[in-house]
């Protein structure tokens, strides 16, 4: 089950430090190479944009372990679940209120056309190294949806809800 799985990862500081490390890594890629970032939130709205973001188990462990570091500020942190269920969540008025513990594809994302192959380079070596720290880690592997994977572990609302905008909840997880 998955959200075992993320609650497991989750209690593991090593594998943690390991996907914060991956992040790190690209950072410093995405800073020798500078692809454009328009701001537009164009790429939150996954069906319009013609795409889909997927997440490894470790990656949600590290993003609900970071909601945890969020925790003074998730009494103010909302998400939208008014958003149409071709978009994410965690987008508001046009820009990502998770921005500092988004998930891998996130950062490797930009609208930069000049940037594509160097995207997929990227974002093919370290989904590798991702994939790699599951084994190291003893991490059972799973590639989901980031939609799907948030409704699963009760971190978005289900597809329809019909509710105003809601204050970010972590029912089910034991962080």
């Amino acid at each position: 089950m998955l959200q075992e799985a993320v609650q497991t990862a989750m209690q593991q500081p090593a594998a943690m430090a390991a996907v914060e490390q991956v992040y790190a890594d690209l950072q410093r890629q995405i800073d020798l190479r500078k692809p454009i970032c328009k701001t537009s939130g164009r790429c939150c709205r996954f069906d319009e944009f013609g795409h889909r973001l997927y997440v490894t188990t470790l990656e949600l462990a590290a993003f609900a372990r970071g909601l945890i570091h969020f925790k003074s500020q998730i009494s103010n942190l909302q998400f939208s679940i008014l958003s149409p269920p071709a978009a994410c969540p965690f987008q508001l008025d046009g820009l990502c209120s998770v921005h500092s513990i988004r998930p891998f594809g996130c950062r490797v994302f930009f609208c930069d056309a000049t940037s594509n192959q160097w995207q997929h380079e990227q974002y093919e070596h370290f989904h590798a190294t991702l994939k790699q720290l599951h084994e190291r880690f003893s991490v059972p592997y799973r590639y989901v949806e980031w939609r799907q994977a948030l409704r699963e572990l009760n971190l978005s609302p289900p597809p329809g809800a019909a509710n105003p905008p809601g204050r970010l909840s972590l029912p089910q997880l034991r962080l």
